[in-house]
């Protein structure tokens, strides 16, 4: 037997209702929390006025509304199925002949066109808004600017120098010996005077200073030199240059294949932004995997208020505990003990297949 259209309706418009309002309210309390760590963080900073920080809070707001999304459709679904369940009209249904599927079917699929509609369309503009923020955050609350680019030319790095800045860029580099190679270098006095530059065929980062192999130094009407060794005083370290990458979070989900290989083209590890594209391409099975859950504890008689909150609050214990178990296994992808799509991957479906097994016992019973 099919479900009914109209009743499909129904459903799916009681479940996107409940879903819709959970979602409403963690919003508005986690646009409150940013705005208190954010005032918090800018108490010591002159420049970060309140506007500033709250245009900072409304710029992260959608990528943390991304993360939001399995958790409205777990707490919303949950009150949803639980109101079914107390007004009677899952037993009228099931007294009808459908089964909990064909009862679940137009929750389902609502929740997978969340999933695609989120990765697809939402996750480009929160991306970019999210670029928007690490700027501000690096303008107001570190005190600096982006220091390093990397695109298909190769890797550029920007770096302050006494009395002035030296703009350094490379064709490859290794991060195992931190060895730039076809290195250009160019001198700044001050913040835009250019003074002169360096050619030369690797540079290594090592402790306080740039290794510079075979150098021609130009500069502006001097004739040019040769030097097979020359040191260059910095205060780069690698932490600073991997934390100085744009965050796979700031980049758009069909744009994040084709950055990661230009990392990797220039030497460096696309892991991070591999790994949460695949993350990003599980969202609707997620998502999925939370509608089973909300069923799977309150699709049931109605029974003792007792009952009822041991119920609920099982199903919310239990996608707190997916997602902790997720971030261990996310974990292990970025150290590359585990492949990247496993690591990707396994959270989603050992989710949906958990959320079917208590499915499944719910049906015998």
């Amino acid at each position: 037997m099919t479900i009914p259209r109209t009743l499909s309706g129904y459903l799916g418009r009681h479940f996107l209702v409940w879903v819709g309002g959970a979602y409403a309210a963690m919003l508005a309390l986690v646009l409150l929390i940013e705005v208190i760590e954010l005032l918090r963080r800018a108490s010591a900073k002159e420049e970060a006025t309140f506007a500033v920080v709250l245009d900072m809070a409304l710029l992260r707001l959608p990528f943390l509304a991304q993360k939001l999304v399995p958790y409205a459709v777990l707490f919303g679904g949950m009150t949803a199925f639980w109101r079914l369940t107390r007004s009677r009209e899952l037993v009228v249904v099931r007294a009808a002949g459908l089964s909990v599927w064909q009862f679940l079917l137009p929750a389902l699929g609502l929740a997978l066109l969340i999933g695609v509609i989120s990765i697809t369309t939402f996750n480009p503009v929160a991306a970019v808004m999210q670029s928007r923020y690490e700027q501000l955050e690096s303008k107001y609350l570190r005190g600096r600017s982006s220091l390093l680019a990397v695109s298909s030319t190769g890797v550029w790095l920007r770096q302050i120098d006494p009395g002035g800045q030296s703009v350094i860029h490379s064709q490859r580099a290794s991060l195992q010996t931190m060895e730039f190679s076809d290195v250009i270098i160019f001198l700044f006095e001050g913040r835009d005077k250019f003074i002169g530059r360096i050619d030369a065929a690797s540079a290594t980062l090592k402790d306080g200073f740039w290794q510079i192999k075979d150098a021609w130094f130009t500069g502006i009407d001097r004739p040019a030199r040769f030097e097979s060794a020359h040191a260059l005083k910095t205060d780069l370290t690698l932490d600073k240059i991997q934390d100085a990458f744009a965050s796979p979070q700031s980049i758009s989900f069909w744009e994040l294949p084709g950055f990661a290989e230009t990392l990797e083209n220039a030497g460096f590890s696309g892991l991070r932004h591999r790994l949460y594209w695949h993350s990003l391409l599980a969202d609707p099975i997620v998502l999925c995997a939370m509608v089973l859950f909300a069923a799977a504890f309150t699709l049931r008689p109605a029974l003792g208020r007792g009952a009822t909150l041991m119920m609920v609050g099982g199903g919310v214990l239990t996608g707190f505990v997916l997602f902790f178990l997720s971030d261990v296994v996310f974990a292990l992808g970025l150290s590359a003990s585990v492949p990247v799509a496993l690591a990707a991957w396994t959270p989603a479906v050992a989710s949906v297949m958990v959320g079917l097994t208590l499915l499944l016992h719910l049906e015998e019973r």
